[in-house]
């Protein structure tokens, strides 16, 4: 069993990732490793959107798009964000992977944006589930979100890679976190400058984040629990996936 590589080149407020729960490896050889290429800087064949507010497969004034070989999200025909988050969802189920973005935020926040915590606030979902089971106001995808943020450039930290849990929770340090986000220990990009991310994924058990090369931020057990999504069916039964976060 090989340990999947998986890659994705991303600009602006998006990054993006795999999807569903399956069987663990029996013997897992972590020395071996396949790369498969997730966007293929032409189109976004393989890929879903599921906006809120939207139904499934409606890429609302064109949010995510194609340009110049580089998978982006744009809000320049929005006239308000209006709560419609937004999130991309690749075909194929992953486990056990590792997932490579590169990215970067360029530009300012969409009229209507939902506050200061999103300005330049995206993230790569790591456990979701599939969006057929998302009812079409949902938020946020039940996941553990790999958060990705810039900086504001008043000289103050602000931390890439971290973990938000929108309706889960995850162990660290030897306990379940009782709080929505944990901060990664990276440094602050400020202003428009690429970086880059690499999640290891280990089924259920560990998860590891890396900034530009970098070790920041390990946890472990994601689980069901927590809250902050708004508009979740709690009678339909979410099947572990992944996706893509951006925000306004």
């Amino acid at each position: 069993m090989r340990f999947k590589k998986l890659a994705l080149a991303s600009a602006l407020l998006a990054a993006a990732v795999a999807q569903a729960q399956t069987p663990p490896p029996a013997n897992p050889d972590f020395a071996k490793e396949d790369w498969i290429i997730m966007f293929n800087g032409q189109d976004l064949k393989d890929w879903t959107p599921k906006i809120a507010k939207h139904d499934l497969g409606d890429n609302f004034n064109n949010t995510f798009r194609v340009e110049d070989g580089l998978l982006k999200v744009r809000y320049d025909k929005y006239k308000s964000f209006d709560g419609q988050f937004g999130h991309l969802f690749y075909k194929s189920p992953f486990s056990y992977y590792k997932l490579v973005v590169e990215y970067r935020f360029i530009g300012d926040q969409a009229p209507g944006h939902p506050g200061a915590w999103a300005f330049r606030n995206s993230g790569a979902m790591l456990h979701s589930p599939d969006p057929r089971t998302m009812p079409r106001d949902q938020t946020f995808p039940i996941s553990i979100e790999a958060q990705f943020l810039g900086g504001k450039g008043d000289g103050k930290p602000r931390p890439t890679a971290n973990m938000c849990s929108p309706g889960t929770e995850v162990v660290f340090n030897g306990t379940i976190y009782p709080d929505h986000c944990l901060n990664s220990q990276s440094k602050t990009f400020d202003g428009d400058q690429w970086v880059r991310v690499e999640l290891v994924v280990h089924g259920s058990g560990n998860i590891t984040h890396y900034a530009n090369g970098e070790k920041v931020l390990e946890y472990s057990q994601p689980q069901f629990g927590g809250g902050v999504v708004d508009n979740y069916d709690t009678t339909r039964s979410p099947c572990p996936r992944t996706a893509s976060s951006p925000t306004g």
